[in-house]
């Protein structure tokens, strides 16, 4: 399957998802977000991208000080974020639709950037973590949240048998993390297991250009 038939798929199943997606997502993600928000170490006036920003669930967690562009692929999950936006009056704030994978910014735009549950429901993740080290500031702070291939052999095998019903589903269940992280040059500083039954893996990295 080409990537322009996987990106398809993926703007699809996002659209089915946006009215019933923080219902869904929002309670059993929600520390693993906390923890992300807490590992980008966010400084006053930090200038942060977050990728697939989605429905917005974590805008309540940003610090007034910091200055936030999100960016995702559905303009029906942007439009949630918009309307939460608007709820929490946030003035620090951009939303823009945009592809991940060649994103209309500057190199060294940003502080920092991060990906929460994000990495696995795109059609080219090494692209997507390419242009993230690209606009972020060299010795800037990226940090991944996401539901990586488990390193042990049964539960490794089982996420692969699952893979094409869960591609089907808009995201990967067998992307592995390290050969990931080689592919664009990113060395792990703190890897957390985080939500219920430590299901996912919170990956702080610093942009060394």
């Amino acid at each position: 399957m080409d990537v322009a038939l996987e990106k398809r798929q993926v703007e699809r199943a996002y659209e089915l998802y946006a009215p019933v997606y923080d219902f869904i997502f929002d309670w059993i993600f929600a520390p693993g977000r906390a923890a992300a928000i807490k590992h980008l170490g966010l400084q006053r006036n930090d200038s942060v991208l977050e990728v697939g920003i989605g429905t917005g669930l974590n805008l309540p967690l940003y610090p007034a000080t910091c200055r936030l562009t999100g960016i995702d692929l559905s303009q029906e999950m942007l439009d949630k974020a918009v309307e939460r936006v608007q709820m929490l009056t946030m003035t620090n704030v951009a939303l823009e639709v945009m592809d991940a994978t060649s994103m209309d910014f500057a190199d060294n735009e940003f502080d920092k950037a991060l990906a929460t549950y994000t990495i696995s429901a795109v059609p080219d993740p090494v692209a997507v973590l390419r242009e993230m080290r690209r606009v972020v500031k060299p010795d800037g702070c990226i940090v991944i949240l996401n539901h990586f291939r488990s390193e042990g052999r049964v539960a490794g095998r089982l996420e692969d048998l699952v893979a094409p019903l869960c591609t089907r589903l808009g995201w990967k269940s067998n992307l592995a993390l390290k050969p990931l992280l080689a592919q664009v040059g990113l060395e792990p500083e703190v890897v957390v297991e985080v939500n219920m039954f430590h299901g996912w893996r919170l990956v702080q990295c610093i942009n060394r250009k």
